[in-house]
């Protein structure tokens, strides 16, 4: 199976947020109803502002045509990837962390350390961890793994 990675078009921008929020309950099991409202704002204001704050955004489609998942980038760092919970294990999330690294140059990313399955994935797919950070960027008390991918 080829995997279409392009920018989203306008008609997906209303899915993304339900993707997201569909992805981060199915992964971030310590997120509660209250964080994951907050952060559901934060996601849409991205998604909104992408453009000029220089958020790369990109999308992975499955074969109707529907986003499957996507991935967003900024200053040589991957800063989110999330995939549809009933298209993981097929290769997504895989072709959007390539194309992040290879295509957009951005071999960073931050990692939930209490996301073990998202930590798992990043290692396997090369990524080392250099450090920790006890809260998020928004000061929020969950940990936080800065990953960089080894190079070749």
């Amino acid at each position: 199976m080829s995997i279409a990675i392009d920018a989203p078009a306008p008609a997906d921008h209303p899915d993304m947020p339900r993707l997201w929020e569909r992805s981060a309950r199915a992964s971030h099991h310590f997120l509660g109803e209250d964080d994951i409202a907050e952060i559901r704002s934060e996601v849409m204001a991205a998604f909104e502002a992408a453009a000029f704050i220089g958020l790369a955004l990109r999308v992975a489609r499955n074969e109707e045509g529907c986003v499957a998942g996507f991935a967003g980038t900024m200053d040589g760092k991957l800063e989110m990837l999330f995939i549809d919970p009933a298209s993981r294990g097929r290769g997504w999330g895989r072709a959007l962390l390539e194309h992040a690294v290879d295509a957009l140059s951005a071999p960073k990313v931050d990692v939930n350390e209490d996301n073990p399955e998202a930590l798992a994935f990043y290692r396997r797919m090369g990524f080392e961890v250099r450090g920790r950070s006890a809260r998020d960027g928004a000061g929020r008390p969950f940990p936080l793994l800065p990953l960089e991918r080894r190079p070749c």
